[in-house]
């Protein structure tokens, strides 16, 4: 299931990772693993517990062990705030790539193109995802819209609090001149911490279904660990694959179909919080699209090969 729901996760993080420099791509598989295995599948959901329960941790930990039934329960019972805040965060991942009036490689034109011409308005898609936000708080239960509502908001500030984050520092960095070997770039393209920030929590964004929905496979909070653990390193060894590769400059249409997984991730995340989504489906749903974009990549490069042809 981890893996399933993991193909979209590195072709998102591979399109970010290839312009890195080395040193951040390091630490992309070295802390950021660490990171993403014990900070955000096993640290954060006890965090989460333990808030909830007003619990410390040492005796959610010990629940997760002897009663993980317990456990997943409490767990389970935050869902709906949980789903707010990563498909919030995840819309905007979406919406942020979707509407740019600098795309100009469209892979579903129909759509993309209308969508594009909305780039040249900055607030579109924050308003979009506040507004899906809402949505999902009208969807819940009363005693739980404003929580939900609270969540959903988070994931917006984060997400444009990172951007902004990551804007300051190339800012700074652009001032200091053209003589300082970077600037911008080396921030954007090359790394920063900003970008490792921003990566680092769109894995967390992506693993919140995966812990909760482990549980209906089994109990046991070890297995569960170790389960989550390899899907973890699943997504490094594919991120690094993919950009050691350069699949995404051969394979044009992988990034876009890519995105509209997760686009229809974060749209099933806010609807989850009122009804039960099957993990199955959700993905089956990523696999599908980054194979639809896979083969049209394919069909597109045969195209063009074709048409280099002397006639």
């Amino acid at each position: 299931m981890e893996v399933s729901l993991s193909f979209d996760n590195a072709v998102v993080n591979a399109s970010i990772l290839r312009t890195w420099n080395t040193f951040w791509q390091r630490l992309f598989l070295s802390l950021g693993v660490l990171i993403a295995v014990f900070g955000m599948r096993l640290l954060f959901p006890l965090v989460i517990v333990a808030t909830a329960g007003h619990l410390n941790i040492a005796e959610v930990w010990a629940m997760a062990l002897n009663q993980p039934d317990q456990y997943a329960a409490q767990l389970a019972s935050h869902h709906p705030q949980i789903a707010a805040f990563g498909g919030a965060f995840l819309l905007l991942v979406f919406l942020n790539f979707a509407i740019d009036d600098e795309k100009d490689v469209h892979w579903l034109g129909h759509i993309e193109r209308p969508l594009s011409a909305l780039g040249s308005i900055g607030a579109v898609p924050t308003l979009l995802a506040l507004a899906a936000v809402m949505a999902a708080r009208a969807m819940v239960e009363p005693d739980q819209s404003a929580s939900v509502m609270a969540a959903g908001i988070w994931g917006v500030i984060v997400y444009v609090a990172v951007d902004v984050f990551g804007g300051l520092l190339e800012n700074d960095d652009a001032e200091e001149g053209e003589s300082n070997a970077g600037s911008a770039v080396a921030l954007v393209k090359q790394g920063s911490i900003g970008a490792f920030l921003y990566i680092e929590v769109l894995d967390a964004s992506f693993s919140f279904d995966g812990v909760i929905g482990a549980f209906a496979i089994t109990s046991d909070i070890v297995l569960i660990m170790l389960g989550l653990a390899i899907g973890a390193m699943f997504v490094r060894s594919l991120t690094v694959y993919l950009v050691r590769q350069g699949a995404l400059e051969e394979f044009v249409y992988l990034e876009h179909g890519a995105h509209y997984a997760i686009g229809l991730l974060a749209v099933i995340m806010l609807v989850s919080a009122r009804y039960h989504i099957p993990d199955l489906f959700t993905g089956l749903i990523g696999i599908a699209f980054v194979g639809a974009a896979l083969w049209a990549s394919i069909v597109h490069k045969r195209q063009e090969a074709a048409a280099a042809l002397p006639s």
